[in-house]
């Protein structure tokens, strides 16, 4: 194939060009905040693949369309409405989202060019998961960064248990139980992005890269990291000496007696926070981070096809804490979800230890060759 695009089937929700000797990807879903379908996972890790073969292409960058008159988003998540119909449905194709997608998450941390993410507004959970495997992951004063799949009776996935425990502290653990948003600063210090342009030179970034001669990977590089400043931060040492305080506690149960003893407005809020999530999820996912602090990324991966089959399927649809959260958030937005239990003190640890235990044998596992 001497094309250096090869054929896209997402209807125009994959953008590809070419610059030289760089490939750009533009999600291009914008009504959608640029989330992720399947035919997006699949044209974007054939893009990635037909590029690594072709020597002409030293470098690629993936940005989200500009949404007319509002804020950027780079990547919102996956299709989440997707999930709830599928799983309701008996949808195969909601297997095969994991897996294709937790596939392009692994392809991106290890693919053998410089992959550059461009991660101006909204970049959560999918969007994370395409962005956390760069080389270089670029931010501007609009980004905000989270891992919010709690709120949906999730956990955070696409490699969130591996990049979040590596996070310093226990920031990964409040991360991942309270879905809280950071900007730039607090990004860049905690290890989940890596430079800072300010949004005043984001359009000339994105029009250099596109248009300016690209001649080599160092220029690409060149390019982002001359419109590069300092990012503006608030106090991010205090702000994880808060959180390990209270997120260094071994259990769930700690954690919110902790933040209620604390007593001040941030503990507060926090443990407000907290409440409102599926307590069983909540408990997943602290064990998650906690386990992946010992995963190499293919394992975490693994780990995490795991949970995500049994979210939709361990207790049936029905009884879904995933598809309830969704419903509540998204499909009837009542923002009233119905957990099952509704307190922390009544998880059934039997229950959140089944989550660990795959449905597969490692021969049959559907990551099972991930290196």
């Amino acid at each position: 194939m001497n094309d250096p695009i090869p054929p896209l089937g997402a209807d125009g929700q994959i953008l590809a060009e070419v610059n030289g000797c760089l490939g750009l990807i533009t999600l291009n879903r914008p009504q959608a905040l640029n989330a992720l379908s399947l035919a997006m996972i699949r044209d974007m890790t054939a893009l990635l693949r037909h590029w690594a073969a072709r020597p002409e292409i030293q470098a690629v960058t993936v940005l989200g369309a500009a949404r007319e008159g509002k804020a950027p988003a780079f990547c919102a998540g996956g299709d989440i409405r997707f999930f709830h119909q599928a799983a309701h449905a008996g949808d195969s194709a909601l297997e095969d989202f994991f897996t294709e997608e937790y596939r392009l998450n692994h392809l991106i941390h290890h693919y053998p060019k410089p992959y550059i993410a461009l991660m101006d507004g909204i970049v959560m959970g999918g969007g994370m998961g395409i962005s956390q495997g760069a080389k270089l992951r670029v931010l501007s004063d609009r980004s905000r960064l989270a891992m919010p799949e709690t709120a949906i009776g999730l956990f955070p996935d696409v490699g969130g248990g591996y990049f979040l425990a590596r996070c310093p502290g226990h920031v990964g653990e409040w991360l991942a139980l309270t879905g809280q948003a950071i900007a730039a600063g607090d990004a860049i210090e905690w290890g989940l992005g890596d430079v800072y342009v300010p949004a005043s030179q984001w359009d000339d970034l994105i029009a250099a890269l596109r248009a300016s001669p690209q001649a080599s990977a160092e220029h690409v590089v060149a390019t982002v990291m001359e419109r590069a400043d300092l990012a503006p931060a608030a106090d991010p040492k205090a702000a994880a000496e808060r959180i390990d305080r209270h997120f260094g506690e071994p259990t769930l149960a700690g954690i919110l007696d902790s933040l209620a003893a604390a007593g001040d407005d941030w503990s507060r809020q926090t443990r407000q926070a907290l409440l409102q999530r599926s307590p069983t999820m909540m408990a997943v996912t602290l064990e998650l981070v906690r386990r992946s602090r010992k995963l190499s990324l293919a394992d975490d991966l693994r780990l995490e096809r795991d949970l995500v089959h049994h979210a939709f399927h361990l207790r049936g649809a029905a009884r879904s804490e995933t598809v309830e959260g969704i419903r509540a958030l998204a499909v009837d937005k009542d923002h009233a979800p119905r957990w099952q239990p509704a307190a922390v003190a009544d998880v059934d640890p039997a229950e959140v230890a089944a989550f660990f235990v795959s449905p597969w044998t490692a021969p049959k596992h559907p990551l099972k060759d991930l290196a």
